[in-house]
């Protein structure tokens, strides 16, 4: 049997904070990918799809999470606001908007993690921030004009 950790209910209730955001996520970016017209629709939606796996990926390893920790992973499912824009650059802000809001999420974990001295969910927390991170810059890019070499969008994402 796993020893308890000192803030155990508190990770659990983070990592199901998670599932529920990143399983809001497959929705979001499978719809995006319906919502995709134009000259660049057949990468895009590609790119909104794996967006979309990915999120679902990423909600089944916080639920493995839980599970390994004892707990029950939530069936429930983070906020899905529909604004009806689906031009481009209004569906790429959301996705940004929806990027960050998990990557404070995950240091959040991150937070508990350090304090409950377990380097399984530490190691866990920290590629999760890389790899939305990398999301999040992947969607600045996006948002970009051809030869801009700026950042679009500023974010507090590393």
């Amino acid at each position: 049997m796993r020893p308890e950790l000192p803030n155990q209910a508190q990770i659990i209730d983070q990592l199901n904070a998670i599932v529920e955001h990143e399983l809001a996520g497959v929705v979001r970016y499978t719809h995006y990918s319906f919502m995709i017209f134009g000259y660049s629709r057949i990468p895009v939606v590609g790119w909104f799809r794996s967006a979309a796996t990915e999120t679902l990926t990423h909600a089944t390893e916080a639920g493995e999470m839980i599970t390994m920790l004892g707990g029950h992973p939530s069936l429930g499912i983070g906020s899905l606001l529909e604004t009806h824009k689906h031009d481009m650059a209004e569906i790429l802000n959301e996705s940004m908007e929806f990027e960050i809001q998990g990557v404070e999420l995950y240091r959040q974990l991150l937070a508990l993690a350090e304090e409950s001295g377990s380097i399984t969910l530490e190691e866990y927390a920290r590629r999760l921030i890389a790899e939305e991170a990398v999301h999040i810059s992947d969607i600045d890019k996006m948002l970009r004009r051809p030869g801009d070499v700026a950042q679009a969008v500023q974010s507090e994402a590393p």
